[in-house]
């Protein structure tokens, strides 16, 4: 039976009923400007106020620390121009590694233009950073170590309260240097503390957790200075000018409220969909390849190679059959090129085209996995039937 089956929730998720409900009179009835003095603008700012708690309690930080933003991206921008511009006078050297989110890794090479180096980790056949390379990369005149929590295509959790520690002991040391985390991906998925992690900035998103697109928030240290990139007016603290985005601020607030509150077991909920879809796929179908490590990573993102298989096939395949999944970062989608995610973790061209991202979602079932499992097998077969190289290698 034909049914639809949503498996990209890395890229965005749906939206939860209690956000909508939450939300909804911000765009109604309650419509002030959060910078206006009277009634109708207290009443706004309040809202947003009470977001900002609420964002703040899920990475165990404090209000005043959290930068609402336009999302992600802005996020990330904000973080690394940002600091980067405001403290060149420490340095000019950047670290990051090879998997980074494309709002992280453009920033950097926009940098590389203004004078900045940049030095691109690697992170070898498991997708993970070794703590050892960033300590050896680091130089006198490293400002910025930005590095990932978790990877948004493989899903592996980078080594971040290491590197924290690393830069905690560079700095009694003398050194100025900070740590930016990208969160976006590990968000609601994983717990989150930035103390715990010991990073100076933070960058989040409101569509990762079921709210609506448009709102992200980057937690910034006490003490860390920022140069702003939205020029206008005094919003956020002066760090980010702009009329802020009420109703879908309070939305994200009430998103990152369930998030704190479901962790646990929504965590355990993506793990068991996780390991049933997993388990399947190495019963069912032959030369396969499970990207990344398989233990460090998050529990909603399986990425495997299928052998003999262009994934931009199998994709459309599946979504023909109701299944949607993603050859890699939404934010790449419409590039030929194969994953430079999948290509950092030492895989040749022609598997990388081959690789599929599966994110699961709360609100998916063991009944999706099961559909999948029985769709899937089909569909990697009559694909391979239309390649020579496998027709080839089988005879």
């Amino acid at each position: 039976m034909f049914r639809r089956v949503y498996l990209d929730n890395s890229s965005t998720t749906p939206i939860d009923k209690e956000v909508v409900e939450a939300m909804l009179p911000y765009l109604t009835e309650k419509y002030g400007n959060a910078s206006s003095i009277h009634f109708f603008g207290q009443e706004a700012k309040g809202a947003v106020d009470k977001a900002r708690h609420q964002v703040a309690d899920l990475i165990n930080a404090k209000p005043n620390q959290i930068i609402f933003t336009s999302g992600g991206t802005e996020s990330n921008n904000l973080a690394i121009r940002g600091l980067c511009e405001m403290n060149e006078q420490y340095g000019k050297h950047i670290i990051t590694s090879k998997i980074e989110h494309p709002a992280v890794s453009n920033v950097c090479e926009e940098l590389k233009e203004k004078g900045f180096e940049v030095t691109y980790l690697p992170v070898y056949e498991d997708g993970i950073v070794r703590i050892e390379d960033v300590e050896n990369a680091v130089r006198e005149d490293t400002v910025l170590i930005t590095i990932m929590t978790a990877n948004n295509e493989i899903g592996t959790l980078q080594p971040i309260k290491e590197i924290g520690n690393l830069v905690k002991n560079q700095r009694e040391n003398g050194n100025k240097m900070w740590l930016h985390t990208d969160a976006v991906q590990a968000i609601g998925k994983i717990p989150i503390d930035v103390e715990e992690l010991g990073c100076d900035m933070l960058s989040i998103s409101s569509h990762k957790i079921y709210a609506p697109k448009g709102a992200g928030a980057l937690f910034v240290k006490r003490g860390v200075r920022l140069k702003s990139q939205n020029l206008g007016g005094h919003q956020e603290r002066e760090r980010r000018g702009g009329t802020e985005n009420v109703p879908t601020i309070v939305a994200f607030g009430k998103a990152c409220e369930l998030a704190k509150q479901n962790l646990e077991k929504n965590s355990e909920h993506l793990k068991n969909l996780q390991d049933a879809f997993e388990k399947g796929v190495e019963e069912k179908i032959s030369d396969v390849i499970f990207n990344g490590q398989r233990e460090k990573r998050l529990p909603n993102i399986s990425n495997i190679t299928f052998k003999y298989v262009e994934g931009e096939g199998l994709l459309i395949n599946l979504d023909m059959q109701g299944i949607a999944v993603s050859t890699g970062s939404a934010c790449s989608s419409g590039s030929l090129e194969p994953s430079p995610i999948i290509l950092a973790i030492e895989q040749p061209e022609e598997l990388a085209r081959g690789a599929v991202r599966f994110s699961f979602g709360k609100d998916n079932s063991m009944e999706d996995v099961e559909y999948i499992l029985d769709v899937l097998p089909k569909a990697v077969e009559n694909l391979r039937k239309l390649s020579p190289h496998y027709q080839a290698v089988k005879a």
